[in-house]
């Protein structure tokens, strides 16, 4: 056999980091069915609790009954529908952004746009904990790839002050996606700005979560597209859908329809899709109580997982990591969770580092205060006593 997959897939089960999916058998939620058992679930990104609203839902079976099921072609062709138009123009809108671009997925996104912009002349800077997508990107694009380190200013200053590219991109996500903190994009914005580079932001997990409209993090710290030229968002987290869109100039956007590959050679979303997508961002703009109770149910849960001595990252966003440190323990405490009916995902290297495996829990508009209790009260019986055992 010219490949021996069993020995690397064995290898994966040995250290502890194998990966089997679960099968989801109810609309996603705060309460969901899961091979048959209920359970509270906290390990989704449906932060707003909008992936199954009834209005989303009604927009989009309306629009299939208007549009079909698919795209049929991709947007350079015959597969460019009113809705995903109208989509952009009011994305466009929404985030400050002359003209916004959508995308099938956040993963094609950014593979699109860096992999448009750079070529071996140029130089990408990111951040090591970028999401997988924006690190491949880099890789792939052919430019000088550099991995600066989380969060550290000076260290990129560092990086740029050597660099003699043509064109220069600082890459970094908004919110962290396994840690849930901030990138600091002010600081990133005047350091581009000094160093006559663009920034670009993949804002996944703060577009609809942050902001006191939704606009995420570039509404969050006030930076308009000349201070944050290349913003990305995602539409299957907190809008509900499915998707993803870049904003920016039109000088932006009209070089991505042109040079992103990612963009001219695949199939659109179905255009049902993008017009369930307008009345989400319809109902994120105007039902502020969803952030409201998000900040809340955070608030309340820092505070007590303080009071029980549990280790946390500094994260004020709807991602609240609980650091285990080992992928064994990090597994067993889920397992002892799901036990207890409560879905809560241990994540293991590579997607975080060796030795700082994790809880990752995750909030949302749909859940209730009791749920958050739930979760406090099983963490209690189950994560201390694991602690001290493997202490």
């Amino acid at each position: 056999m010219p490949f021996d997959l069993e020995k690397d897939l064995q290898a994966r089960r040995d250290n502890g980091l194998y990966r089997s999916r679960k099968t989801l058998e109810a609309p996603q939620g705060a309460e969901v069915v899961v091979d048959g058992k209920p359970y509270l679930a906290f390990c989704n990104n449906d932060y707003l609790g909008l992936a199954n609203h009834p209005e989303v839902s009604a927009a989009m079976a309306q629009a299939t009954s208007e549009y079909g099921t698919g795209g049929g072609a991709s947007h350079l062709v015959i597969g460019h529908s009113r809705a995903h138009h109208q989509l952009e123009e009011e994305l466009a809108e929404f985030t400050g952004r002359e003209r916004v671009l959508l995308f099938s997925n956040g993963y094609m996104a950014n593979l699109g746009v860096i992999s448009a912009l750079l070529g071996k002349e140029d130089a990408v800077f990111q951040d090591r904990l970028n999401h997988a997508s924006l690190l491949d990107a880099g890789l792939l694009s052919g430019a000088r790839f550099q991995r600066y380190l989380h969060n550290d200013v000076n260290n990129l200053e560092s990086r740029l002050n050597r660099t003699e590219a043509r064109r220069k991109l600082i890459v970094t996500d908004g919110v962290f996606s396994m840690d849930g903190d901030l990138a600091p994009l002010k600081e990133l914005s005047e350091l581009s700005l000094r160093h006559d580079a663009w920034l670009m932001v993949d804002d996944a997990h703060g577009f609809g979560a942050l902001g006191k409209k939704g606009g995420g993090v570039a509404e969050y710290f006030g930076l308009d597209q000349d201070h944050l030229p290349v913003l990305v968002g995602t539409l299957g987290k907190a809008f509900g859908t499915a998707g993803a869109f870049v904003a920016g100039s039109e000088a932006l956007i009209e070089t991505l329809i042109q040079f992103a590959r990612t963009y001219i050679y695949t199939t659109s979303m179905p255009p049902a899709v993008a017009e369930a997508t307008r009345t989400s961002l319809r109902i994120l703009q105007e039902e502020n109580w969803r952030r409201e109770r998000l900040d809340q149910l955070i608030d309340f849960f820092r505070k007590e997982c303080k009071q029980m001595g549990l280790e946390l990252m500094d994260s004020h966003s709807p991602i609240q990591p609980v650091i285990v440190g080992s992928a064994d323990t990090a597994v067993a405490m889920s397992n002892a969770l799901a036990e207890q009916g409560i879905l809560v995902t241990a994540i293991r290297p590579p997607t975080v580092p060796k030795g700082t495996s994790r809880l990752r829990i995750t909030f949302s508009a749909a859940h209730e205060q009791k749920h958050v209790e739930q979760l406090l009260d099983a963490l209690e019986r189950t994560v201390r006593p694991l602690q001290e055992e493997v202490a």
